[in-house]
C-alpha cells in the first residue's frame, strides 16, 4: 500500500547550506534505495516535508526522521493512502523558502504548518513547487 505523509519540524540550529546539503545527500541516497519520493521545504527555521512510498518504508523513515537531532517539534501533519505518487520524479526535491518571491514569503509567514489540514499543506507544497524554484532535485 502506498502512502503519503507530511510532517513539520523546527530546526535546532541555523539552517546553513552545509546542514541542508547533508540532509539532502542522506535523504536522496536512502530514498532511492527504499523507493521513497518526496519534497523538503526548508527555511525560516522550519522544515516541511512530504514523503511517499510503501507504508512500511515510509513509517521506518519517519521514525528515523523523528529521532534526528537536527530538528525538534517533529509533528506528523497528515497521512493518507494514495494510488499514485505526486512527487514520483524526485527521491527528494528541495525548495528553499527564502528563495521565493516576496508575495509568497509574506503568505508563508502567516501560514502555521502546525495547525492546518493535510490538504492545505499539500496545496502549499504544490504552490511552492509551481514557483519554479525547486533546487537540488534528483530522481
Amino acid at each position: 500500500m502506498l502512502i503519503r505523509v507530511f510532517y513539520v519540524s523546527v530546526a535546532v540550529g541555523p539552517q546553513t547550506g552545509t546542514v541542508t546539503a547533508s540532509i539532502l545527500q542522506q535523504s536522496q541516497a536512502y530514498n532511492s534505495q527504499h523507493g521513497i519520493t518526496g519534497v523538503l521545504c526548508q527555511g525560516q527555521g522550519i522544515y516541511l516535508q512530504a514523503l511517499e512510498g510503501e507504508k512500511g518504508e515510509v513509517n521506518r523513515l519517519y521514525a528515523r526522521i523523528a529521532a534526528d537531532k537536527r530538528h525538534t517539534r517533529v509533528e506528523l501533519v497528515h497521512c493518507e493512502s494514495i494510488s499514485k505518487r505526486r512527487f514520483e520524479n524526485w527521491s527528494m526535491a528541495h525548495v528553499h523558502l527564502s528563495d521565493l518571491d516576496p508575495v509568497t514569503q509574506v503568505e508563508w509567514q502567516t501560514f502555521d504548518p502546525y495547525s492546518v489540514t493535510g490538504l492545505l499543506v499539500l496545496a502549499r507544497i504544490d504552490e511552492l513547487l509551481a514557483s519554479g524554484r525547486v533546487i537540488g532535485a534528483t530522481g
